[in-house]
């Protein structure tokens, strides 16, 4: 697979900086980590939300071809996780885009923001617009990364909220309704379908599995603060104690991406600090097979905590880290000599922190990790073939983990998709909804 030389020069063209006050609260991410086992499970989410949960209509502007009712909700994670949610969250505020003049249904899509997207005029301007002429279909619009754990917070969030508004549009009569999103706004919506109880139209653009690969080996790898990532998980212990213990992930991409994460991301550990690859950072001593990692502080060499993770199953993350260490020993030998000891513990530090990264967003983000949609026909992925922000090596397809679903294929990379292909977006958004209604005339 090509990488966009768009996406890389549009990401080196960026100043922001992500994750700039560390993983988040310990606390915080143990508390995220108990929900998502509920929230992975539709059987035990279905009741989260009531069917009458309250939604509030604050104010409706007329426009010559549609109405905009600007609304808002208290968002049900602050009930379920009280005080996990930031203050100006808790309040989630949406549009809704409404035609003066429907055809033959009363369509709705709900568009989740995509990352970077805090408002809803882009949205509003290049999709929901547009879709009230082409086809006659209302939007309404979601509105949404100081910490790691804000990313699962937002997709607890996202999760909830959304059955908020499919409960509250059903209410109100509209059908069909369907989910969409760009970018990180389709990998929420991914999300948000798979713990709504009925078959649904879904259409994901610009997303994949996991987030965890956006993150480690994407371009967006290069504005995550890994220096303040690094020292955080080196003085707190309990992110390799207790919080590596809570990661119940254990797909076959867990370890399959140990393998190819060096082999198939060109300088996946080397370009994150510009920095050679040593057998000594790699834990590893001249002795075949013995792992002599350590951390920095730890009165002398013991074993690398990073490999050392455990599942509760046996099977995993502790095999995957083994395979990312194994990786190019040739890189090994051929830097060992010119790395000093505190390079070596520096780069060490480095891995666990990368490793860690992969661990967590996967078990809070990885699709497959959450119940399977009710009907995987339903959903059209739209991807680009050369998309630098959201790299496909190394995971499950999703064709792997819902059998049924289509994947459209774009030219060009992420940036460019996104620009120049939004009727594209749309026309999959159609064609879901036209396949919904012919399959489901009476639901």
């Amino acid at each position: 697979m090509g990488v966009s030389r768009l996406d890389v020069l549009y990401r080196k063209l960026l100043l922001t900086k992500l994750f700039i006050q560390g993983w988040g609260k310990p606390e915080d991410l143990k508390r995220i980590f108990e929900f998502r086992k509920i929230i992975g499970n539709r059987d035990k989410c279905k009741h989260l939300v009531p069917r009458d949960y309250p939604v509030f209509t604050d104010k409706v502007e007329d426009h010559s071809d549609c109405k905009i009712h600007n609304g808002h909700f208290i968002s049900p994670l602050e009930h379920l996780v009280p005080g996990v949610l930031p203050a100006e969250s808790v309040k989630a505020r949406f549009q809704f885009i409404v035609p003066k003049r429907w055809r033959k249904h009363r369509p709705v899509c709900i568009h989740l923001a995509g990352t970077g997207d805090h408002f809803f005029w882009r949205r509003r301007t290049l999709m929901a617009r547009p879709m009230i002429k082409e086809a006659g279909m209302a939007s309404l619009l979601r509105s949404s990364l100081k910490n790691v754990s804000d990313l699962f917070v937002m997709g607890g969030a996202l999760i909830l909220e959304s059955a908020v508004l499919l409960h509250w549009l059903e209410r109100e009569g509209f059908w069909p309704l369907g989910m969409t999103g760009i970018s990180m706004g389709g990998h929420m919506a991914s999300l948000a379908v798979t713990n709504w109880p009925k078959p649904i139209p879904l259409i994901p653009c610009l997303s994949w599995t996991t987030a965890s690969n956006v993150f480690t080996t994407g371009v967006l790898s290069k504005a995550v603060n890994w220096r303040q990532l690094e020292k955080q998980y080196a003085t707190h212990t309990v992110y390799e104690k207790e919080i590596i213990h809570m990661l119940e992930y254990c797909g076959t991409d867990s370890f399959r991406m140990g393998q190819d994460f060096v082999r198939n991301s060109p300088g996946s550990f080397e370009k994150l600090s510009g920095l050679a690859l040593s057998r000594d950072l790699l834990g590893l001593s001249g002795a075949e097979g013995e792992q002599v990692g350590g951390r920095p502080g730890a009165g002398g060499r013991g074993p690398d905590p990073s490999l050392l993770l455990q599942r509760r199953d046996g099977d995993g993350l502790d095999r995957m880290l083994s395979a990312v260490s194994s990786s190019r020993p040739h890189m090994d030998m051929l830097h060992a000599k010119n790395v000093s000891p505190g390079a070596g513990q520096r780069h060490s530090l480095q891995r666990e922190s990368l490793c860690f990264m992969k661990g967590v967003m996967d078990e809070c983000t990885h699709i497959a990790n959450f119940s399977v949609p009710v009907d995987p026909s339903l959903i059209i992925i739209v991807q680009a073939r050369e998309d630098a922000y959201v790299p496909r090596t190394g995971v499950r397809s999703l064709q792997e983990i819902w059998p049924g679903c289509e994947v459209r294929y774009l030219g060009g990379g992420h940036v460019s998709a996104y620009l120049f292909k939004q009727a594209i977006f749309r026309k999959a958004i159609y064609d879901a909804f036209d396949r919904f209604v012919q399959k489901y005339p009476l639901l």
